[in-house]
């Protein structure tokens, strides 16, 4: 499932203060490398089944997969033979996100595109809910709140969604975390969504 911008995967990774930001900034940089790293944060995949999901010629897929291992947001899962040669596939250390101060560093054009990406994501998501009932859970949150702010409760609002979706990551570990208890609670599939953005006027 496509999601929003969100924290980093704990995979063990440690590291100066910013070190990983800054190798997700490094990886953002490229179109295709952004949406190479956001379909890897998903799911396992080779580069050949990326280069078909792109549209992409594979070579130059093999070639940003390799530079995000660089990188150290993608690591080899594991190999399989096909047709006489090694598979190689793949998945994502570290989830494509960025605090907004480093946001603001990537181009126009990067920034949008990313945006629309997840968008696009967030509503094959909710499509498919919809399909299967998931909509009719009794739990589930959703709302639409339009406001009216100046740039410094604009500013203040975003800094807030930041948090939530750091906890939000910190709940998961936990729900993690628990998966290896003897009567642990059935664990599922769940997306967070966080949109703020400024409507047309």
């Amino acid at each position: 499932m496509s999601r929003l911008m969100e924290v980093p995967v704990a995979q063990g990774q440690e590291g100066p203060p910013g070190a990983a930001e800054a190798r997700i900034a490094k990886a953002l940089a490229h179109p295709l490398r952004a949406r190479i790293l956001q379909r890897l944060a998903e799911r396992i995949a080779s580069p050949g089944e990326l280069a078909v999901e792109l549209e992409a010629p594979l070579g130059v897929v093999a070639y940003h997969v390799r530079m995000l291992r660089e990188y150290e947001c993608v690591e080899l899962v594991r190999t399989e033979p096909r047709r006489g040669a090694l598979r190689h596939y793949y998945r994502a250390t570290t989830r494509p996100v960025l605090v907004a101060e480093q946001r603001r560093t990537l181009p126009a054009g990067l920034r949008g595109e990313l945006a629309g990406a997840t968008l696009s994501g967030v509503l094959e998501d909710l499509g498919a809910a919809a399909g299967n009932g998931a909509l009719r859970d009794p739990e589930l949150v959703l709302t639409r709140t339009p406001l009216e702010l100046d740039a410094r409760a604009w500013r203040k609002l975003n800094r807030l969604l930041e948090r939530v979706q750091v906890q939000a990551a910190a709940i998961a570990e936990e729900s993690a975390a628990r998966a290896g208890e003897d009567a642990p609670d059935e664990r599922f599939p769940t997306e967070l969504g966080v949109l703020h953005f400024k409507r047309a006027v």
